[in-house]
């Protein structure tokens, strides 16, 4: 049996945007903690994101936001067009707008500032979690990874996506798949793109999609569609994929086609979109004794309203807060083993009760928001495009505008 001293305080597992923001919080309380990643370095996938006021009060809140507005450049605002009648729809500037801050971020870039304050030995590469098995105390949780290694810990956090070996310990299921995917691709131009600083989004039948800067020489594009059976086939096959895509964007600005023309075969992602069912975390609790969930692995939702990296920021900030609340010593020495279980199982339901509704609403607002914006009836279409596109980049704005608070 391994003494006392071999147990870790906190494991998180998943080094993706979540699991980083939680060890940084840790960290910048004075808490240690173990991250487990999979992959063997940071994992880039995803190419980019838009990071709204929320996620920049987290990122304020964990000490990397200001190096990473120098590298970013902020949107202006927001314009939505009809890719049929090739008209804009909306059209939103940020200033005055509750002080609107919107940058569209590199994934690389913000996994790299989350992780680059941690201490060396934070992160553990090329250790994949298969199983979890609860110590006959109850009190500590033990890993068994796929390399043999068996960890013990007094906190176990799955930041682990939509494949979450934690949530499927805790009961929950597997998100379920929305009918929609997601093609991305990036693009540098050496001698600058030359967008506006605006997000600029098209909506055709049956067709979303968005082209953002994220700098002055780099485009971020995606495009989220719903393949029939025979469509299916095409995602194998990135030549046919790109020609798809190309063919469903209708009338939209050859600067933006040409964004989708200029990104190399290769470099296209493409995967099917998937969210957890809201009644799930109204009906189910994702915090369990010593071990919660965050990011994807508790609210996976579709990229509708660009909140999924966001709302994992928030996750770190407030995740971080409570177990280190949970997790302070007794002035008067170290408090026991059972008393301890008892302030951690505290923290983490405090955590479950502030993210519950807040990832119930965004995956609700996603969902419908999506299925509007990417309907293919005529009426429906007429109605975005008429009627509720200046209402629907409106809930955008009120789904951000809300502050996580800060570590302390």
């Amino acid at each position: 049996m391994e003494e006392k001293g071999d147990v870790e305080e906190i494991v998180i597992v998943g080094a993706g945007i979540s699991g980083l923001a939680t060890a940084l919080g840790l960290h910048r309380l004075g808490i240690r903690s173990l991250v487990l990643e999979t992959s063997d370095s940071l994992r880039a996938a995803g190419y980019a994101l838009t990071t709204w006021n929320n996620a920049w009060k987290a990122l304020d809140a964990l000490g990397v936001a200001d190096s990473l507005r120098l590298r970013h450049d902020r949107l202006a605002g927001n314009v939505t067009f009809s890719a049929v009648s090739g008209k804009p729809t909306s059209n939103l500037l940020f200033t005055g707008h509750r002080d609107q801050e919107a940058r569209t971020l590199m994934r690389k870039s913000l996994l790299e500032a989350l992780a680059v304050d941690l201490p060396k030995d934070t992160i553990k590469y090329s250790s994949k979690l298969v199983s979890i098995e609860e110590e006959a105390a109850g009190f500590l949780k033990l890993l068994h990874l796929a390399d043999g290694t068996i960890l013990k810990t007094k906190v176990l956090i799955g930041c682990d996506g939509v494949n979450s070996v934690v949530a499927k310990w805790l009961g929950l299921k597997k998100p379920s798949l929305s009918g929609r995917n997601a093609t991305r691709g990036i693009v540098t131009y050496n001698d600058g793109h030359g967008f506006d600083n605006k997000f600029m989004w098209f909506f055709s039948k049956g067709l979303r999609f968005g082209v953002m800067p994220c700098n002055s020489n780099t485009v971020y594009w995606f495009a989220t569609w719903c393949p029939s059976k025979q469509e299916e086939e095409i995602e194998e096959n990135p030549t046919k994929l790109k020609e798809h895509i190309l063919s469903k964007l209708g009338k939209v600005p050859d600067q933006a086609r040409a964004v989708v023309e200029d990104t190399q075969v290769d470099a296209f992602v493409s995967l099917p979109l998937r969210y957890r069912r809201p009644w799930e975390l109204v009906c189910n609790n994702f915090s369990r004794g010593n071990v919660s969930i965050a990011g994807d692995a508790l609210h996976s939702m579709t990229p509708d309203l660009g909140q999924g990296g966001c709302s994992a920021l928030e996750d770190g900030v407030i995740l971080a807060r409570c177990l280190a609340e949970a997790m302070s010593r007794n002035p008067n020495g170290e408090v026991e083993d059972k008393e301890e279980y008892k302030r951690i199982e505290k923290g983490l339901e405090k955590y479950a009760k502030e993210r519950r509704w807040r990832s119930i609403k965004l995956i609700i607002a996603s969902y419908v928001v999506g299925s509007i914006q990417e309907s293919k009836g005529k009426v429906m279409n007429y109605l975005r495009d008429n009627i509720l596109a200046d209402s629907l980049v409106g809930v955008l704005m009120k789904i951000s505008d809300f502050d996580c608070g800060t570590l302390g």
